[in-house]
């Protein structure tokens, strides 16, 4: 299975910008597809989690802010992060739960894309 990320760049203050994450291979199914961050100096954390059914789940610190959505038949998951903040400033993780046709739990990383939010 490969994830394949993009949107990422450059954006000031109070811009938007929309990262996608699809998932190709041997899939038969995905369960929760996910976002994270990892900023300079710090630790990975949760952005934001969206399950198989559609239930969403945010850091506190990106509610009202970011949109986490999932396109099924394109196995493919975004976020809409708007209100940009210098805090925002992170590579980008896609994580994603797959159901191989086998019936193989495993969980996949995408390779990270930079966000960089200038002030």
């Amino acid at each position: 299975v490969q994830l394949g990320e993009s949107g990422g760049g450059l954006v000031q203050a109070g811009g938007s910008l929309r990262l996608s994450c699809a998932a190709s291979g041997s899939i038969f199914s995905i369960n929760a597809m996910g976002w994270y961050r990892q900023a300079p100096g710090k630790q990975r954390e949760l952005v934001a989690v969206i399950s198989s059914g559609g239930n969403e789940n945010y850091a506190d610190s990106v509610k009202g802010r970011f949109t986490i959505s999932r396109e099924n038949a394109k196995n493919t998951v975004y976020l809409q992060m708007d209100s940009l903040k210098p805090e925002d400033t992170a590579v980008y993780y896609c994580h994603v739960n797959v159901l191989t046709p086998k019936l193989h739990a495993y969980e996949y990383w995408g390779q990270g894309t930079q966000v960089t939010v200038s002030s």
